[in-house]
């Protein structure tokens, strides 16, 4: 769920604010670069930009802008922020698990699980595997693309609707009043539905909240102390930046909200979490050196589909993991994730020796492959189609992808 906007011009000429944990020095590596992407995006407008890189022993933390419009706070390294989709990838993972305990089979159906859930206008459960949830090959439709459901995302209904508590049956409910995009198997779409289905599906097989399984099975084991699944709670925990949004899909010079405060109930499984940059590099590595699940669980997470993504021929979608090939030839894994006033990503390297996570604390988009490209690569090469960070309010705006 990313918006388009323009540059913001309440922060337009801030100096940027940069912090960072390690001296940086020239040439690839240094973080020189990623850190001229980060500055870049705030001279374009953004508030402000956290991000760390970790590469091996080695840890480099930067930021730039300001965390708060209001009293120019600086964006600090250690800010907490809503991750949006990249939740995808923590609830991918705990499926994962409950199959290697022989509790649940990748190819059992939504039905098996759900009964009677997933039906209406031409879905069905009974041809729908868990599986084609997890790479977004199901063809439910996306829940977020509703127009109802998109009139919450910009004013005045984000305000009349941001306390307001919503269940996974009614964003699922909202989903079946549509058809589907395609018959199960047929094709590759993004749709926020298929984590909503997924995260009750952990429900189901456990009997307990997906939230406290995630807790117990990823975030205390490798403790995660700025990670956590909020359920309806609005507020933000310290340390974090305010959050900052247009509210407008396509007005990108009007105002700028604060949008801090909502309830996140609304993305539920499919971008609810919280986190910092530390934390998910944390959990990316981990999950790409075997931490978290066997060999042949993580063999499926990264068997992968062909992603439709203007710009990224090379792109394929596994289990709750994106597959991107950069302009060096590295290859890097790991989720975008956006949500009301918060874009983030993360990635690493097959072999999860180097990993980068930043967020930005407005949504109305940015250049941020730049950021990826820098670090990974060492240069900024030139903005091409795609290269925008698309998620959450990639998966709140369905404007993702």
């Amino acid at each position: 769920m990313g918006l388009t906007a323009a540059a913001l011009a309440a922060v337009a000429f801030v100096q940027p604010a940069a912090a960072a944990q390690e001296p940086a020095a020239a040439g690839r590596g240094s973080h020189r670069a990623t850190q001229q992407a980060l500055d870049a995006l705030v001279e374009h407008g953004i508030p402000g930009v956290t991000a760390q890189a970790r590469e091996g022993y080695r840890v480099w933390g930067g930021a730039a802008g300001v965390g708060d419009i209001r009293t120019q706070r600086p964006r600090g390294v250690h800010d907490r922020y809503r991750v949006g989709s990249i939740t995808k990838t923590f609830v991918a993972t705990t499926l994962l698990q409950l199959e290697a305990e022989g509790r649940l089979r990748l190819d059992d159906t939504v039905d098996a699980w759900l009964p009677g859930l997933v039906r209406g206008n031409g879905h069905d459960g009974t041809k729908i595997s868990i599986r084609q949830l997890l790479n977004h090959t199901s063809g439910i439709y996306n829940y977020t693309a509703d127009p109802e459901v998109q009139s919450y995302f910009v004013a005045p209904g984000f305000f009349e609707h941001r306390f307001d508590t919503t269940t996974p049956e009614e964003l699922v409910a909202v989903a079946m009043r549509h058809k589907p995009n395609f018959e199960p198997g047929a094709d590759w779409s993004y749709s926020n539905t298929n984590y909503v289905l997924a995260g009750m599906i952990v429900e189901k097989v456990t009997g307990r909240p997906y939230g406290e399984e995630i807790r117990d099975r990823i975030i205390r084991p490798l403790h995660l102390r700025a990670t956590s699944v909020p359920g309806a709670d609005p507020r933000m925990p310290w340390p974090s930046g305010r959050g900052y949004s247009k509210l407008s899909f396509d007005d990108t010079s009007g105002r700028t909200y604060d949008v801090t405060e909502f309830n996140p109930s609304g993305a539920w499984a499919a971008g609810e979490m919280i986190s910092d940059s530390a934390d998910l590099n944390r959990f990316y590595s981990a999950l790409m050196r075997g931490g978290l699940l066997p060999p042949a669980q993580l063999k499926e997470m990264l068997t992968t589909v062909p992603v439709d993504e203007e710009g990224w021929p090379e792109a394929g979608y596994g289990l709750g993991l994106l597959k991107r090939k950069l302009s060096c030839g590295t290859e890097v894994w790991g989720h975008s994730g956006g949500i009301h006033g918060s874009l983030s990503a993360a990635t690493t390297t097959r072999d999860g020796r180097h990993s980068l996570s930043f967020n930005l604390n407005g949504d109305w988009g940015g250049d941020t492959q730049s950021v990826v490209e820098a670090e990974y690569c060492g240069a900024q090469p030139e903005k091409r189609p795609g290269s925008e960070l698309r998620d959450g309010v990639g998966a709140v705006m369905n404007v993702q992808r």
